[in-house]
């Protein structure tokens, strides 16, 4: 595979249709999320830990894996990842994003890290040749979501993974309703947001979290059956949901063990469509409005 070279981020098919560029320019005007002036590996480190999420993930990837972040933004889960002995790929769209990543992993002193500029839909990495392929937060604000993650899936190797993660259909209601009042209001009042009270004294964070959440010129939203028929699809066995789509499991339990690259218990669908219902009132989901994650694997 050829890397990206430290000192710059090539260009890789990077789409030019008017889709793409709406979503490029969204992202170019305002990179979300930003670096606070004093940022460093310590503070990124310690945002990741807060997230059950991330930590299971960092847990779950070998030490030597190669991965490749589709959709990567300005770099903060590549930069964390790659503070273990792994190769790291983020791509991205959008190039004042990946500029601030490149230069948060230069302060970091992170050496195994490289950015590609590209489009996930057409990506120009090399097919079937990544350990893990990572891709939240990207695919639903893609024109045909189903169709771009054909595209994600064909860089896993077989014995890889994939991290998929896209806003849920039920979990994603409150932000709809708070969006709703807020374009009532001209963007004044937003009622019950938990991520704009906790940065109410961060007005940069705040003002991207709004423009991000409430003023996104695409999106779409999925169920976690879809989403379990894309993985089949392409060729990929589903292993798990987070949070769990088991009834029972604690939804916010941030100190809860496991690998994300272990076959759930098991997979009913009526079970699924319940635990998506709980998800309404998960303070995590709640905290990446309505966003979960699936994990699928290529088999060797």
């Amino acid at each position: 595979m050829e890397y990206a070279s430290p000192g710059g981020i090539p260009a890789l098919r990077v789409a030019s249709d008017r889709a793409t560029e709406t979503v490029r320019e969204f992202y170019a005007a305002a990179p979300f999320p930003g670096y606070a002036p004093r940022d460093n590996l310590s503070a990124l480190r310690a945002r990741a830990a807060k997230s059950a999420f991330i930590r299971r993930l960092d847990e779950s990837i070998p030490g030597d894996a190669v991965v490749v972040e589709l959709g990567c933004g300005t770099g903060q889960l590549a930069l964390f990842l790659a503070t273990a002995d792994r190769v790291v790929i983020g791509a991205d769209l959008a190039r004042p994003s990946l500029e601030l990543a490149r230069d948060a992993g230069r302060r970091y002193g992170l050496t195994d890290l490289h950015f590609v500029e590209t489009d996930l839909r057409s990506p120009g990495l090399a097919e079937a040749c990544f350990d893990v392929v990572v891709c939240s937060g990207v695919l639903h604000h893609t024109p045909d979501p189903r169709r771009s993650f054909a595209s994600v899936a064909r860089l896993v190797r077989p014995g890889g993974v994939v991290v998929l993660g896209v806003y849920n259909v039920l979990a994603r209601l409150p932000t709809r309703l708070r969006r709703a009042v807020a374009r009532l209001t001209g963007y004044r009042w937003i009622p019950s947001d938990p991520v704009l009270a906790a940065r109410s004294l961060e007005p940069e964070r705040r003002a991207a979290w709004l423009r991000d959440q409430y003023r996104h010129p695409e999106e779409h939203r999925h169920t976690l059956r879809e989403v379990q028929e894309w993985f089949r699809e392409n060729g990929l066995e589903y292993l798990r949901a987070f949070p769990s789509a088991l009834l029972g499991a604690d939804l916010d339990d941030a100190h809860e063990p496991g690998d994300l690259f272990v076959q759930a218990d098991d997979d009913w669908a009526f079970e699924g469509w319940l635990a998506q219902l709980s998800w309404m009132r998960s303070r995590s989901l709640g905290g990446e409005g309505g966003l979960f994650a699936t994990v699928g694997c290529r088999p060797a």
